[in-house]
């Protein structure tokens, strides 16, 4: 029988482990509430699954407790930061709020950050700029991992990288996290674990043969995932993600002809400002006219309306928010994690 939680008792909880490692409170409960979102938005595997990781990280200085991004760069508009390993959530946050800062004065602005820790799930970031009547796009790399083949190939050279953004209009936003490979690393380790098979064969085992198993991902020599668009078509994928290499690791100054040899992510977060283009009103107008187009379309018979990006994953949030959040078993085994590393009561179930 599934079991709820009130979402603010997973953030208390959360929160308290950061803190009983020595994480200040407002930055422990930036990381807990961006952690506690992806799980309310339905992107199980980069939420609270990532907290006894994330505490593992901290305990091991993987991930840094105190200090601040180094300004690498400042023209205004575009910034770059050396992230020092804090933890992403915060990071991102900070950036955001720059961007925020300044961009009235800058319609696009732009922050590039280069050795951050893991920046969790980027659905949790979107609304922080839409709120706004702004436009978000984010984008992430790992230089320190190699799980995805480039197209035709059968070694991993690159990470997952996922792009996300955040687009107002009238009604909710459109919001988007995606990977440019088939799968993201998350996943995978979460069927490996639980013996499962994929529905279709998206990585490559250590041959080369397309499998739907993950048996050997993370192994000596390890199955690998296949760019998005898989076996016929993931010439498309693989192009987007050099995209994101560039976008990320080169335009930071550092990336994967220097792994760090750590958990980290690369980022780029941009920001803009549709009121000082062709204005908001417009803006809003315009994508709200091709939302409810979509929305409208015929489809096949017996098939549901068309659905925009992250809309399923907002209906899930307010549900959740109304009802209470139900946890995937594997995230349920990172708080029982998390609860007896550091001694704490683990959030009680709603009644």
């Amino acid at each position: 029988m599934d079991q709820f939680y009130h979402a603010s008792d997973l953030v208390k909880f959360a929160t308290s482990a950061f803190q009983q490692i020595e994480i200040s409170v407002d930055r422990a409960d930036i990381m807990a509430k961006t952690l506690v979102e992806a799980d309310l938005m339905g992107h199980t595997t980069h939420g609270l699954q990532l907290l006894y990781p994330y505490l593992r990280e901290i305990e091991s200085g993987g991930m840094a407790k105190e200090g601040f991004p180094d300004v690498l760069a400042d023209k205004g508009s575009a910034i770059t930061w050396n992230g020092n390993f804090l933890p992403g959530p915060w990071l991102v946050h900070q950036a955001i709020e720059l961007c925020l800062e300044r961009i009235d004065f800058h319609p696009i602005m732009n922050v590039a950050i280069q050795r951050s820790h893991h920046i969790a799930s980027l659905a949790s970031y979107p609304e922080l700029a839409t709120k706004h009547g702004l436009m978000i796009i984010l984008y992430s790399s790992d230089p320190n991992n190699e799980t995805v083949v480039p197209h035709g190939g059968i070694e991993g050279i690159y990470s997952p990288n996922p792009i996300a953004y955040g687009i107002p209009t009238e009604s909710d936003p459109i919001i988007l996290d995606t990977s440019m490979s088939t799968l993201a690393n998350g996943m995978v380790l979460r069927k490996k674990a639980a013996g499962e098979l994929f529905d279709a064969p998206w990585m490559l085992d250590s041959t080369g043969t397309p499998t739907r198993n993950p048996k050997d991902f993370a192994e000596d020599p390890p199955s690998v995932i296949l760019p998005n668009g898989g076996l016929d078509l993931g010439y498309k994928g693989f192009g987007l993600a050099i995209l994101v290499e560039a976008l990320t690791s080169a335009l930071s100054g550092k990336g994967r002809s220097e792994p760090p040899g750590r958990w980290c992510s690369s980022v780029l977060i941009q920001v803009l400002d549709p009121a000082q283009f062709g204005g908001l009103d417009h803006f809003k107008s315009e994508m709200q006219h091709l939302v409810d187009r979509c929305r409208q379309s015929e489809v096949r018979a017996g098939d549901p309306p068309v659905r925009m990006p992250g809309e399923r994953a907002l209906e899930l949030r307010r549900k959740q928010l109304a009802h209470g959040v139900s946890l995937h078993p594997s995230v349920m085994v990172s708080l029982k994690k998390s609860s007896k590393m550091l001694d704490l009561s683990l959030p009680v179930p709603i009644d």
